[in-house]
């Protein structure tokens, strides 16, 4: 009998988010586990990370988690807090949009990185009906790095989206350049079984971390395409440090990781 891990799912994939925030990196959350994983790896491993907020809040001292980006506790102790124009501007700039990742989650992705936060089923007549782009279009647009947090199911990584919101690597190849679009997109997929990532050449999402009892056919067996499984590895778990610091400095109410 398998001993259960010392950690939950979304504990795993918000350590698993926050390792792939270095520092000097600025960090553009949503909120929600989003915001959990630029808190934890400002906390842990990339002290020099800046995060800011589409409400205009920028290096806040975020010394509680936050329930929305216009919550009063994001403006506390701000380098600046500004507007909404400033803040996708900052993702814009050349100076400073170079050294952007953003943090996102999406209710479809299909093989290429393209997101759904539209609807499921047709437009005119969903079966649900999500708030829709937000952001999230302007920040796959121009954002050079993005991370997609991701409950993994099959009716979520799907072969073809019921909407595209937000653009990934559109057909892949060179499909996004053509269209006008700065390199970026979804980088990394950080979903409750593993992590993804995109060969370079075709732009084609591939199985890069498995977690510790997790298997590559649990993977496979939740997504709607066929996914490159040949350079997969099993991921290194949360430390114990990794863990104090999320549990106890960034969510001790356990507002966000649950009970």
């Amino acid at each position: 009998m398998n001993k259960a891990p010392a950690y939950t799912p979304k504990e795993i994939m918000t350590i698993m988010a926050a390792r792939e925030i270095k520092n000097n990196d600025i960090v553009f959350s949503g909120t929600g586990i989003s915001m959990l994983a630029a808190m934890a790896a400002k906390k842990i491993n990339a002290p020099d990370s800046v995060i800011f907020f589409e409400t205009g809040a920028m290096d806040s001292l975020l010394e509680e988690i936050p329930f929305a980006v216009a919550d009063p506790r994001i403006m506390y102790r701000a380098a600046a807090n500004s507007s909404l124009a400033d803040a996708f501007a900052t993702m814009q700039n050349r100076i400073t949009g170079d050294k952007v990742i953003a943090v996102l989650g999406a209710a479809q992705i299909d093989i290429y990185g393209n997101l759904n936060t539209t609807c499921i089923g047709d437009y005119e007549s969903p079966r649900i009906r999500f708030p829709g782009s937000g952001g999230g279009c302007d920040v796959l647009s121009f954002v050079p790095r993005c991370i997609a947090f991701m409950q993994h199911e099959r009716q979520k990584f799907v072969r073809k989206l019921d909407y595209l919101t937000s653009p990934g690597q559109l057909a892949g190849g060179d499909t996004r350049k053509k269209a006008g679009l700065r390199p970026g997109g979804v980088s990394i997929v950080v979903t409750n079984l593993g992590v993804m990532r995109f060969d370079k050449d075709t732009g084609r999402m591939y199985l890069d971390k498995f977690y510790p009892g997790i298997t590559q056919d649990d993977i496979l067996s939740n997504t709607e395409f066929k996914m490159d499984v040949s350079k997969a590895s099993e991921a290194d778990p949360p430390t114990e440090t990794e863990l104090k610091i999320l549990r106890e400095d960034c969510d001790p109410q356990r507002l966000i990781l649950g009970p």
